[in-house]
């Protein structure tokens, strides 16, 4: 397991260094990291139209930069991607609607799927 993929799995959010640096939760699905955003979920303004993005990892035990990293940006199709965007809903916690969320992202959000490039130190 890599150092991503055990910081992903042990934290259940992130940093992407957008306009700003901007929390933001997420979900480790088979090799990616998933974020939704839009549509009454966290703003991450212009991600669905970056190519990639500086992504943090920090510790959940002590809150140090564990790693730094470049991402791939990718839309994700959630009509034909159920899966990742069923385990993302999963993660979304008190949500209002949470049996009819997955509907409501196909409808007024963005899932973006962020494939990790090789870290860079830090």
């Amino acid at each position: 397991m890599t150092v991503i993929e055990e910081g992903a799995k042990k934290s259940s959010v992130l940093w992407l260094v957008l306009d700003r640096p901007r929390l933001a939760w997420h979900t480790w699905h088979e090799g990616a990291l998933y974020v939704v955003t839009g549509g009454g979920e966290q703003h991450l303004p212009g991600l669905a139209e970056r190519r990639t993005v500086e992504v943090i990892l920090r510790s959940k035990d002590n809150g140090a930069r564990l790693v730094t990293f470049e991402a791939d940006v990718e839309v994700v199709d959630q009509a034909a991607e159920p899966e990742p965007v069923a385990a993302l809903a999963k993660e979304r916690l008190n949500a209002l609607d949470g049996e009819h969320l997955t509907e409501r992202w196909a409808q007024e959000a963005t899932v973006a799927r962020l494939r990790p490039r090789a870290p860079s130190a830090s």
